[in-house]
């Protein structure tokens, strides 16, 4: 598939997930810009008419906080933060619902925390909400709850946000809008620099500088931003990265920015939940053969694989599979509170069986729970 038409796949996308950042909506003096939120507004409004389905990610609560507040930029601390998101998101969201109104169309604030991913049941009631929005015609407006987030749980920036937004509506495009105009091979200010117009694969960008730090105004730098590629890319959704005066040739397919193709198949919502978005309670250390035997993808950890636990769990939570030299290999969900692990490390299902009776001769971690997070070994 050459280029044009591998990005044809947006074009022809029925629902896309767009994310702006802070720096593309406000203004130096962090105020927000209503002329560059009502540009894209017109952009998402005639993909809308045109029977397409936009989910869209809006960073911008805090920045647009800034200037009501009288701040002279971007809070440090947490709870000024809060108090600019929660002044700002009002302002947000009104400004979209105006702007979207004059096409005739609603929208619905749906605001999020990590705890909305990090816990199933929110994660299954958030994807139901997003669907029955769409289904309704209603363009969904997606940001991370500020005003509440902590440190502890908070995503951080809305980049890898969109990027599991997008699983869980199963979206067929992601195109993420920033302030520069795609992925160079260097810092974009330096001479010489190129934009990478393609990347096909994790090798592509072997040798690229990219740096962790994003604007002033915004959190999220161009390594977050390929964080949440490589969580989409990897899940079968491809990407489009560019700046956002360029989203209607984004969605239109045109070459801009940066395509980023698909790099993995689509899984389900439950196991990207629980490779990206689920925190871990315990860590299950695994020996050479255990690790042999999660790797090749087909088994589930046995008790007799594992040599060592840590945390505080239940049965059911989210835990850690580590290799001997530390490595993290997986994550799955424990069959065993942790407290029972001890009495079954080393040991057969045929020994638990006859020591502890039935119930205790089980997979520690069935393989249908279990979800890798490490690159599998080469053959030697």
């Amino acid at each position: 598939m050459n280029a044009l038409s591998a990005r044809s796949q947006v074009a022809t996308a029925h629902r896309v997930v767009v994310k702006i950042g802070s720096s593309s909506l406000t203004g130096p003096d962090g105020h927000l810009s209503v002329p560059a939120l009502h540009a894209l507004v017109d952009v998402i409004a005639a993909r809308h008419a045109a029977g397409g389905q936009v989910v869209l990610v809006t960073s911008g609560a805090i920045a647009a906080g800034i200037g009501p507040l009288g701040l002279s930029a971007r809070p440090r601390d947490l709870a000024t933060a809060q108090a600019a998101a929660s002044v700002g998101q009002g302002l947000l969201v009104a400004r979209y619902a105006q702007a979207f109104a004059e096409y005739g169309i609603r929208v619905g604030q749906v605001l999020l925390t990590a705890e909305d991913t990090i816990r199933r049941g929110h994660y299954r009631n958030a994807q139901r909400s997003l669907e029955r929005l769409l289904d309704l015609g209603i363009v969904p407006v997606v940001n991370e709850n500020d005003a509440v987030a902590t440190d502890e749980i908070r995503f951080g920036d809305n980049d890898r946000l969109a990027a599991l937004v997008s699983h869980l509506v199963r979206a067929d495009a992601m195109v993420l809008l920033t302030d520069v105009d795609g992925l160079y091979d260097g810092p974009p200010s330096r001479p010489g620099t190129q934009r990478i117009r393609e990347v096909r694969s994790a090798l592509d960008l072997e040798g690229i500088e990219v740096t962790g730090r994003g604007s002033s105004i915004g959190t999220g730098g161009m390594l977050t931003k390929l964080e949440s590629v490589r969580i989409a890319t990897g899940s079968g959704i491809p990407v489009v990265l560019t700046k956002a005066a360029h989203a209607e040739g984004a969605l239109a397919g045109r070459e801009v920015g940066t395509w980023f193709a698909v790099t993995g198949k689509r899984t389900t919502r439950r196991r990207l939940w629980l490779a990206h978005a689920a925190r871990t309670r315990g860590r299950l250390e695994l020996d050479e053969g255990a690790v042999t035997a999660v790797l090749g993808g087909r088994a589930s950890l046995l008790p007799a694989g594992v040599v060592g636990v840590t945390g505080d769990f239940d049965a059911g939570d989210p835990v850690e599979l580590v290799a001997p030299d530390g490595r993290v290999i997986a994550r799955g969900l424990v069959a065993f509170d942790s407290s029972d692990i001890p009495d079954l490390l080393g040991r057969s299902t045929h020994e638990l069986r006859d020591r502890l009776g039935e119930g205790y001769d089980r997979e520690i971690v069935h393989r249908d729970d279990l979800v890798l997070v490490g690159r599998k070994r080469k053959a030697s």
